[in-house]
């Protein structure tokens, strides 16, 4: 059984156990599993002689050929290492249809698949946790520490220093999903370019600017349930010159506050205790709209809330010009979930 836990998922990712034919990399933050995906294909393909080939199957696919991806994994190259096979779990590429490769240990090749947020008694997840060839991994929304890394892998790599005052700053601007949060980054340090250090005007001028109020006003009606508004909100946004993938961002980063906010009262803290141990600090003017939410969301419906956000974060990111639809879709599910969970506590449940 080989489950492997958020916190010793960095390391799995740069020296992912040999002995493991098929990874799952599942969570709430869809661009972490999408970059650790990436990077366990390429360090497995690397260590072949000669080096395997990394092959990507999706879903479509397999219309006209449904056995490729079975296939691919049980068949050996005739020249190279062994395949490194990636792809996501869907309609199609589900628990019954990797079960056979699996438990059969017939793969001749390695298997990675994404995942979205999986829950613990979820058969795909179970399936790989299960098998001795294989292993689930963990991927969850980067905390203060993970964005902290982050920021200093890219600074580092762009030779560039940041002044504390901005650090903090971006640290705030940051979202929940790894790959949007590293292309921010890159965008800042490319914007300050040769100047060597990086100040709190310019995160000011790129990560984030006076939009930023309006996107705030599509979350926190979105996460109080008034679909109307937050579609209302999300149209003046837009008009503005703000994307629709920069309104899933956000929507991620406040679900995903409000889901670590929620499990620490039900841990036994206060609702203000909770709110002063956040990272990165909540500013003083979002901490009623923030106790408020927290009182009325329950952890299952932000369970479900990370879920759909997370789905929607992956499909924006795939979906080019189809971004502002996707974005409506989410505020009108998140604001769903939010009149149920409203509805949930008045039940006493």
């Amino acid at each position: 059984m080989v489950a492997i836990k958020a916190q010793g998922a960095a390391a799995f990712v740069k020296a992912p156990d040999p002995r493991m034919s098929a990874i799952l990399l599942f969570g709430s933050d869809a661009g972490m599993v999408s970059e650790r995906a990436q990077a366990i294909a390429k360090t497995v393909a690397a260590r072949e002689n000669p080096p395997g080939e990394i092959i990507r199957i999706e879903e479509s696919d397999l219309d006209d050929d449904p056995e490729r991806l079975l296939v691919e994994l049980q068949t050996m190259p005739m020249f190279g290492g062994r395949k490194v096979v990636r792809t996501s779990s869907g309609r199609r590429i589900n628990t019954q249809y990797l079960k056979p490769l699996i438990e059969g240990g017939t793969l001749a090749g390695t298997l990675i698949v994404e995942a979205g947020n999986l829950r613990a008694d979820e058969t795909l997840r179970a399936l790989f946790e299960k098998s001795p060839i294989a292993a689930a991994v963990g991927c969850y929304a980067d905390e203060e520490a993970g964005l902290e890394g982050l920021v200093r892998e890219v600074l580092k790599q762009a030779k560039l220093e940041i002044s504390p005052e901005a650090r903090d700053l971006l640290l705030t601007r940051l979202g929940a999903d790894r790959v949007l949060s590293r292309n921010e980054i890159e965008k800042l340090a490319l914007y300050v370019g040769d100047k060597g250090r990086i100040e709190i005007d310019d995160v000011d001028a790129i990560v984030g600017d006076a939009a930023e109020q309006a996107v705030d006003r599509v979350v926190l009606a979105a996460s109080s349930g008034d679909t109307a508004k937050a579609l209302a909100e999300i149209d003046r946004a837009v008009a503005s010159g703000e994307s629709g993938q920069s309104i899933v961002m956000a929507v991620q980063r406040y679900v995903h506050r409000l889901h670590r906010l929620r499990a620490a009262v039900e841990a036994g803290r206060s609702v203000d205790d909770a709110i002063r141990g956040l990272r990165p600090p909540v500013h003083f003017k979002a901490q009623p709209a923030l106790r408020a939410h927290c009182h009325m969301w329950t952890l299952p419906r932000l369970d479900e809330a990370e879920s759909r956000v997370a789905a929607a974060v992956k499909d924006a990111r795939l979906g080019g010009g189809l971004e502002q639809p996707l974005s409506e879709r989410l505020l009108i599910e998140v604001s769903r979930l939010a009149r149920m969970s409203a509805a949930d506590r008045k039940r006493g449940q």
